[in-house]
């Protein structure tokens, strides 16, 4: 007996203009941001910031992170060294409602 399509290949085949423009968006280019941390600095600590200064954040450098699209988290993951030496994320977690609240 053969197996029912999923939901997902039955869509990629609609050729329907709907479902053109759906892929489309798929394509879309959008940020995320990776949230490390944060500072609270007076206005005149603002000021005084000069190359070489550390601004020290809330977190260390094991905790969690958070990625955001447009200000919602979408996911949490911890900071990684990537095989070239940059920084990466790790995805540790994607919460249920995350996709939700993009919509």
């Amino acid at each position: 007996m053969e197996a029912e399509p999923k939901p997902a290949d039955v869509e990629r085949r609609d050729p329907s203009t709907a479902n053109q423009h759906r892929r489309t968006i798929f394509s879309v280019p959008v940020t995320v941001t990776v949230s490390i941390g944060q500072a609270r600095l007076s206005v005149s600590e603002i000021l005084d910031l000069q190359p070489e200064s550390i601004v020290p954040l809330t977190s260390r450098i094991e905790d969690p992170v958070d990625l955001t699209i447009d200000n919602k988290i979408i996911a949490k993951g911890e900071l990684v060294e990537t095989e070239d030496g940059s920084l990466g994320v790790k995805i540790t977690e994607i919460p249920e409602q995350s996709y939700d609240d993009l919509g």
